[in-house]
């Protein structure tokens, strides 16, 4: 059997569902046209070596599995912990060289590390375990390796876009099996282009502003003795309000009021692309973004007045859309990029004045990718 493998995972983006999926909630998001690739080949020991383009090589020695805390916000620690993963579901993994390139942008809110966590656990479920696991369980183990490894509290909506492929509608409510509904609809044919906006910032540093959406709704649970949002009925939420601003922040407050709109909103913009019904959904992803901004509150980092690239590359898009299309934070926010449905006939004009705002390159045209993590050969 030949030694030599390639192997691609798409990046994704985020149609609808802004920080919904880790509430348990739903989400839609589609793969894009932007990959993760890898040459694999099988070297003999126990070392997994991994070369990217224009980072440092690294290797994960396969005898040690366990979480490595200085590894913690690196390459490394997802390598390690979707092989670990794996491991402990009795796959035998040996070692290999994996040299990857990739255009999925880090920071680009294109999800690159859903990526790369994605083409690993595909790796491994070629090679090493037979094809047991489906997409949506390697999905899973993308997220733990975040999760347990990385040391990020990230949903499972970005890897299982990822996996997956197309554009889907996933429910998180039973996240051991979410439901995925794959979703024919082409923005294309219905007029419009869907547009990431570069905002020209990064999400260095920022892991904290994402741990504490979660750290902040967490709190607000355990008052009602639940884990997340979607196990509280909203009524329940509503009618406890009073009491529930003593015990926890107001922005705790309202970022659950934009998770139980917005999961609700995912619903309806799921059921308008079913329908062909365009306006409706672009409606609806309008009001996302509003959500997002008054409520999630995800645009700026804690206390930045000077420099505000998200909310400059949104007023951009408000601008030159002026009520036409959509537009919308992109992802986990605070950083990275945003998202425009952007008329054909309007295109040409927005791009060009885009990127003479935010730079050449900074406004990115996407197709949807049909299928998500696979083996070219």
């Amino acid at each position: 059997m030949d030694q030599h493998y390639q192997f691609s995972a798409p990046g994704r983006t985020e149609i609808g569902g802004n920080h919904t999926d880790h509430q348990h909630g739903c989400v839609l998001a589609a793969a894009i046209n932007l990959e993760t690739v890898a040459d694999v080949t099988f070297n003999g020991t126990d070392k997994i070596f991994v070369q990217s383009e224009g980072y440092p090589s690294f290797y994960v020695d396969l005898t040690d599995l366990t979480v490595h805390e200085e590894e913690s916000n690196t390459t490394a620690a997802l390598v390690r912990g979707v092989v670990a993963a794996f491991v402990e579901r009795g796959a035998k993994v040996k070692g290999f060289d994996m040299k990857v390139s990739s255009n999925v942008l880090p920071g680009s809110g294109l999800s690159s590390s859903a990526a790369f966590e994605v083409l690993v656990g595909t790796i491994c479920n070629e090679l090493f375990f037979d094809k047991q696991l489906s997409a949506v369980e390697i999905a899973q183990v993308g997220q733990y390796a975040e999760n347990v490894y990385f040391g990020k509290p990230c949903g499972l909506m970005d890897q299982t876009a990822s996996s997956v492929g197309s554009m889907v509608f996933i429910d998180f409510n039973e996240t051991q099996q979410p439901k995925v509904e794959k979703i024919d609809f082409d923005f294309q044919k219905a007029g419009y282009d869907l547009c990431i906006i570069d905002s020209g910032a990064d999400h260095a540093d920022l892991t904290d502003e994402y741990a504490a959406i979660t750290r902040e709704l967490k709190a607000l649970c355990a008052y009602f003795g639940k884990e997340y949002l979607r196990q509280i009925p909203e009524f329940d939420f509503m009618a406890a309000l009073p009491e529930l601003r003593k015990q926890v922040s107001d922005r705790a407050i309202l970022r659950a009021m934009h998770v139980y709109r917005e999961n609700d909103r995912v619903v309806s913009q799921a059921m308008a692309l079913k329908a062909g019904a365009v306006d409706t959904f672009l409606r609806l992803a309008k009001e996302s973004g509003h959500s997002s901004w008054m409520y999630m509150q995800n645009i700026n980092p804690t206390g930045a007045v000077d420099t505000q690239p998200v909310a400059y590359a949104l007023s951009l898009c408000d601008t030159l859309l002026r009520g036409r299309g959509a537009y919308r934070v992109h992802g986990g926010g605070f950083a990275g990029t945003v998202q425009a449905f952007v008329s054909h006939d309007m295109l040409e004009t927005f791009k060009q004045t885009i990127e003479a705002n935010l730079g050449e390159g900074s406004c990115h045209v996407l197709n949807v990718r049909p299928y998500g993590g696979i083996r070219i050969q």
